[in-house]
């Protein structure tokens, strides 16, 4: 296994965050190499928190003839895949698992990492990416596609809940609270997320699965509160399904017995 180290640099006067510029060679892409059956973490949305390093699963297959010097890599990028924005703070790609040696076709796998704590790392980030392949060839040249495949980086949610009271005589009123959170990559903290749609969902005793009762718009802090009629025991809890830049995140459930 190979791992790469990517720097940060300063283009256009504004510091860029995990930018490959500096770790590509001169001269224009060269061609002759081609990716395909790329993956990034299984199609699913990147989610990132505030103090935890990501590990972000890739796969992909690669066919060459040309050697090629140091381990491919496939990365998520904005703008150019050649002199752009990218997250990884590293990478580590397997070796080549021959899959026809004759035409020099490879399977790989990857691990990228990205870490929120690193300074530039900031809001500005959540959204849409795209991905991008690259080898490095013998003799300072290089090869870099664009896969076509959208990524989408969001920030991590959290969601709490309480239901009250417990127990509660049947027929009565039973106040859930909670609150949203959304991480924020420039403090390094979780902040109250406002003006959100959060569904508040039962499952009633014995059931496998939960329901939808109502939902409820998170206050300037984050804050949620709603009242239900009590019918029968069960949990209950928020779940909030995202947006393009936030994660989805149900919170844990609330037990709450119905006498």
């Amino acid at each position: 296994m190979r791992r790469t180290r990517w720097s940060a640099v300063v283009a256009g006067g504004a510091a860029v965050v995990f930018t490959v510029v500096a770790a590509v060679p001169a001269g224009a892409a060269e061609g002759g190499v081609s990716f395909t059956r790329v993956t990034v973490n299984s199609g699913k949305p990147i989610v990132i928190g505030t103090t935890n390093e990501v590990v972000v699963p890739a796969s992909f297959r690669m066919t060459t003839k040309l050697k090629y010097d140091d381990g491919p890599t496939v990365f998520p990028y904005r703008g150019h895949p050649d002199s752009s924005d990218t997250l990884q703070s590293s990478v580590i790609t397997t070796d080549c698992k021959v899959v026809d040696k004759a035409n020099g076709i490879c399977d790989f796998k990857e691990w990228l990492y990205i870490d929120p704590r690193y300074a530039d790392f900031g809001n500005e980030f959540a959204g849409a990416w795209k991905t991008a392949a690259r080898a490095f060839l013998a003799g300072d040249a290089y090869d870099t596609d664009d896969e076509n495949l959208p990524l989408q980086v969001q920030r991590a949610t959290r969601v709490t809940v309480n239901a009250s009271p417990e127990p509660v005589a049947a027929g009565k009123t039973i106040t859930v609270t909670g609150k949203v959170e959304r991480a924020n990559w420039d403090t390094h903290t979780y902040q109250g997320y406002a003006g959100r749609t959060v569904s508040l969902q039962f499952k009633a005793s014995g059931a496998s699965s939960y329901t939808t009762v109502k939902k409820a718009t998170s206050s300037s802090t984050g804050s949620l509160k709603t009242t239900v009629k009590a019918t029968k025991s069960g949990t209950w809890r928020w779940t909030y399904y995202g947006n393009s830049t936030s994660g989805a995140k149900s919170s844990t459930g609330d037990y709450a017995a119905v006498q």
